[in-house]
């Protein structure tokens, strides 16, 4: 995981994570059951590729959903992973399910 890529402990550092960024932010939410865990390494490194290519330019956020429920609910997330595109704390973007760096390219390229 590239060091670029914040992972909060808890709702309220997730919180502090948006509102201290200062650009977009990319947040993917991820969990820990059995099912969920080869997707979501699988878009650990996608997520990393990103962060490195996209440095500066967003913030981005593995938020478990386990540890970070307020924000899961907030968001509406409902498996994992998933990703949001916030941009000024609102939702510009959203995916569900595994994505490749092509198509998560696209995407910030539209937003960003």
């Amino acid at each position: 995981m590239a060091k670029r890529v914040h992972q909060p402990r808890e709702d309220a550092e997730f919180d502090f994570i948006l509102k201290m960024s200062g650009v977009p932010v990319l947040a993917y939410f991820t969990g820990t059951w059995p099912k969920a865990i080869e997707p979501c390494r699988a878009m650990d490194l996608v997520m990393s590729g990103i962060t490195d290519e996209y440095t500066g330019r967003l913030t981005a956020v593995r938020t478990d959903m386990t540890r970070c429920p307020a924000a899961t609910e907030r968001y509406k997330i409902t498996g994992a992973p998933s990703f949001i595109l916030l941009k000024e704390g609102e939702v510009v973007a959203h995916g569900t399910g595994p994505t490749t760096t092509a198509e998560l390219r696209e995407l910030l390229d539209s937003h960003l």
